[in-house]
């Protein structure tokens, strides 16, 4: 008998709720700016960028750790910064059998993108 969750589908299509508004569009909120200064701390570590680009950019948008795991250091400090960055609301991850598959949580790119959008137009 299996332990495995299933997860459900997400509809490509759906409405993207992002963290917080464009950087031009209007001053952040206290909560906002902690939420995305979250992602944005957990992304400034080198290895965990490597990492959240690794599964970013994965075939079909997911990768096994043992797939992502070759990034100069220990498994338990991979293992510490992948917890970051699920922590950092950046990632999510599913147990199949002995290995653990992490794709970028559905919301992030794309409220990131438009996080930055507004900055990039004025600059």
């Amino acid at each position: 008998m299996s332990n495995a969750k299933v997860l459900p589908l997400l509809e490509a299509d759906r409405a993207v709720a992002p963290c917080c508004p464009p950087l031009d569009e209007r001053p952040m909120s206290a909560d906002e700016a902690e939420a995305t200064a979250k992602m944005f701390k957990a992304l400034g570590d080198p290895v965990r960028l490597r990492l959240f680009s690794s599964v970013a950019s994965h075939e079909g948008g997911e990768a096994c750790v043992c797939d992502i795991s070759d990034v100069g250091v220990s498994q338990p400090t991979v293992s510490h910064h992948l917890k970051k960055l699920k922590e950092a609301g950046l990632l999510t991850s599913e147990r199949r059998g002995t290995w653990v598959y992490y794709r970028v949580e559905s919301s992030v790119l794309a409220a990131m993108s438009a996080l930055l959008a507004g900055a990039a137009k004025t600059g």
